[in-house]
């Protein structure tokens, strides 16, 4: 991934990239994406983008392993979090889905992840303390509450379910208040160029049908340009 190409996805919604991700694979059918509706910590920001650093956890009850074990692997999955790559996206299955209980996303949890240089999180569990999770990372999850219960780390660096969406360890994610989707790697070296080539086509539309006049007539002739353009 290129830096010009990291600026741009940053400044580009989640929709757009899943429907240029199409653009360069010169078809529709892209379905590498999380389904259902996601909540985000903090909407307005720059999307959220980089490599997944991956891991699983479970809240709803107590550990069955000793309390040294449980230790021992929070601490091998911080390290694990603290060695990525830049940028990097914390990516968490909470394996008591769909009935999560425990806040893995709070204060603390997200400063700690900021700091150590990543972009934002992916959960299909639960945030809490939305009021102080800190700027700069953002939190898309499946919902939100107020404990974090017996939360536990289960496994490290492990593919993931989130949403409907399997990802794999490295894979390249991109995510806001719309959901998430992993980044084809065959695509990467075409992505930057589909994400303007989609953005210059759909202002064919979206031009004409801001005009004052705009009618059924203008729509057709600004369709079919865009059509054109698409090709």
């Amino acid at each position: 991934m290129t830096p010009s190409l990291l600026t741009l996805l940053r400044k580009v919604d989640t929709p757009t990239v899943c429907n240029a991700i199409e653009v360069a694979q010169g078809k529709r059918g892209f379905d590498g994406f999380t389904r259902g509706t996601m909540l985000c910590s903090a909407p307005e920001e720059p999307a959220i983008v980089g490599y997944a650093r991956t891991a699983k956890i479970a809240a709803v009850n107590p550990p069955t392993e000793p309390a040294d074990v449980i230790r021992a692997r929070r601490m091998a999955y911080y390290k694990y979090m603290a060695d990525s790559p830049t940028p990097s996206v914390a990516v968490i299955e909470d394996t008591d889905y769909p009935d999560c209980i425990g806040a893995y996303w709070g204060e603390i949890n997200t400063t700690i992840h900021k700091g150590f240089g990543l972009s934002g999180a992916l959960t299909n569990g639960v945030m809490r303390d939305l009021g102080d999770v800190p700027d700069g990372f953002p939190v898309v999850a499946g919902s939100v509450g107020p404990s974090h219960g017996f939360v536990h780390i289960r496994e490290i660096d492990t593919q993931v379910s989130v949403f409907g969406l399997v990802v794999r360890p490295g894979d390249l994610i991109h995510a806001d208040r719309h959901g998430a989707l992993v980044i084809p790697e065959d695509v990467i070296d075409q992505l930057e160029g589909a994400i303007h080539k989609l953005l210059s086509t759909e202002r064919i539309i979206l031009d004409a049908a801001s005009q004052p006049g705009f009618d059924f007539e203008k729509f057709q002739s600004a369709w079919t340009a865009f059509e054109k353009a698409r090709v």
